[in-house]
């Protein structure tokens, strides 16, 4: 039997019900992902609303509640994307100057901000699965896997983990590192999205509504992260198990010239040497106390052979001392490096840095490059990163885990230092380049969030600022400003004890995505069957 719909009254304009309801309703939800998406942003250091990503979050997941066209979630998920970049990467414009223009900003911003998009409409198709804000967080925190490996070798800055440096979700990385963080972060935002849909959708049956399995499943994942990041925090080991060290960091200051500082190596070597001189002056009149061992910042210096001034300094400190340089080896390529320089013996054992930063360090598709940007020639030459070998290394009678600047944005650097036996993590980074932006406290996140997650101390030595010496629950005990020269004196524990984040490594981040790559599975699965059976009833209707 054919199923017919009368046709409307002659002149009288035909609208689909929802149509005339929300004639503007696409407007609606693209104000709300942007505005979620800025509130995304405020998340994030130097601000302390760590509370806000979560809140964020549910802001997204309600832009997107209900939509089954991946296209339209897609461009949800990008303008969500895009606006949380666009401010969060302003320090780019510091870096590259006004020579570049915008176009490097806004062309990452927008590179990164299609990993959203995807997000958003791979979202689509785990919705419907039981659980499904479980499954639509394992798809976006899976999406920040690949972020570390593409575009120009990954660029993970911006991960949801970054926004909690401090508050209820940090102690989880002490059992999954940051992808745990990140998915409990997102979780709670998406099962408060969905229990204030179940509400909405009972308004007139709130009881009901509420006992509901899906209901009390959001009512549940909103809670248990929360609670379980609280309840974690009383693990948080902070004391010493191998002594205490005292450690100083150096912190010389620099010229705020972006990519211009390529030329000022020397203003970087004198301006270090001359506040180590402070130090040391400070601590012969007894108003520090000596140091176990001093810390430069990233290439504070060059290195191309023997370096008596150097040699003479530490000797005076009398304790050893972790250079950051630029090393030239044997064939005249350089290498971005730590060198431990004993008070006796000088220069010794040599960490490189294996992350290098894409157009600071090399230049990635460099044909490519060349044609479009003034500064690079015959005389621009790429850095070598290095293997990883002498990552730990053992100076001042402990063992101390190196990754430098950059690094401090991926995972496995630090991981690697702890696994192979680091007591103390060190973070020898140049910020200078980046102006008086929220880079370099951006940063500093990073390496609170590594603390909690390797239950070490950290200690960031910066060119011009913000350096910091982090307790192993992730609190600055000292820092100083950004563009000052300055020094920091503190006791730091030396733990030996690795955290379950340490000994789950890197299966934590792939179990997390094998997982979402099975629920976009189901989910594809479960729409073409959907499909199917509306395809098989409406040819029955029409027999």
């Amino acid at each position: 039997m054919a199923v017919t719909v009368a046709d409307p009254e002659p002149g009288t304009p035909h609208h689909p019900a929802r149509t005339r309801r929300f004639p503007r309703a696409w407007l609606l939800r693209l104000a709300g992902a942007l505005v979620s998406g800025f509130a995304y942003y405020l998340s994030f250091a130097p601000r302390p609303l760590w509370w806000l990503a979560p809140l964020a979050f549910a802001g997204f997941a309600l832009v997107l509640r209900g939509r089954r066209s991946f296209r339209g979630a897609f461009g949800y998920g990008f303008a969500f994307g895009f606006v949380f970049f666009l401010p969060l990467l302003t320090w780019l414009l510091d870096f590259l100057g006004p020579d570049f223009g915008p176009w490097p900003w806004l062309g990452l911003s927008f590179a990164l901000a299609l990993y959203y998009g995807l997000a958003g409409g791979l979202m689509t198709l785990v919705s419907r699965l039981p659980a499904g804000p479980l499954w639509a967080a394992l798809v976006f925190i899976a999406l920040e896997t690949p972020r570390a490996w593409f575009p120009f070798g990954g660029f993970p800055w911006g991960r949801v983990a970054f926004s909690q440096p401090e508050g209820a979700f940090l102690p989880l990385a002490s059992i999954g590192g940051a992808p745990l963080v990140g998915l409990a972060v997102v979780l709670t935002g998406f099962c408060l999205a969905a229990l204030l849909g179940r509400l909405w959708d009972g308004r007139e049956a709130l009881t009901a509504a509420l006992r509901t399995r899906p209901a009390v499943f959001a009512a549940t994942g909103t809670l248990l992260p929360l609670v379980a990041g609280l309840a974690l925090w009383p693990t948080i080991g902070t004391g010493a198990q191998d002594g205490e060290r005292t450690v100083a960091t150096v912190q010389g200051n620099a010229p705020n010239i972006g990519l211009a500082l390529q030329g000022e190596r020397e203003v970087l070597r004198h301006n270090t040497i001359a506040e180590s001189q402070r130090l040391l002056d400070a601590v012969h009149a007894g108003k520090v106390p000596k140091p176990d061992l001093v810390l430069w910042p990233e290439s504070a210096t060059t290195v191309t052979g023997p370096d008596p001034q150097v040699d003479q300094l530490v000797a005076n400190f009398g304790v050893p001392a972790l250079i950051g340089a630029i090393y030239e080896l044997p064939d005249r390529h350089l290498q971005n490096s730590v060198i431990a320089w004993d008070p006796h013996t000088g220069p010794g054992q040599r960490y490189a840095k294996q992350q290098l930063v894409p157009f600071g360090e090399y230049v990635p598709a460099r044909k490519l490059a060349e044609l479009v940007t003034p500064f690079l020639d015959s005389e621009t030459v790429d850095m070598v990163p290095g293997d990883g070998t002498n990552q730990t290394m053992d100076v001042a009678g402990t063992k101390v885990g190196v990754f430098v600047c950059y690094e401090a944005a991926f995972d496995f650097p630090a991981r690697d230092a702890v696994r192979d036996g680091a007591e103390l993590l060190v973070v020898p980074t140049n910020n200078a380049w980046y102006g008086e932006s929220e880079m370099s406290v951006q940063q500093l996140a990073m390496s609170r969030l590594r603390a909690v997650e390797h239950g070490r101390s950290v200690v960031v030595s910066a060119v011009s600022g913000v350096s910091a010496i982090v307790a192993p629950d992730g609190t600055v005990t000292s820092s100083t400003g950004l563009f000052t020269a300055d020094s920091l004196v503190g006791r730091v524990p030396l733990r030996t004890q690795t955290t379950l984040s340490d000994r789950l490594g890197a299966w934590t981040e792939y179990g997390l995505l094998a997982l979402a790559i099975a629920g976009v599975a189901g989910g594809l699965v479960l729409r073409f069957r959907t499909r199917r059976d509306s395809a098989g009833t409406a040819g029955d209707t029409a027999d």
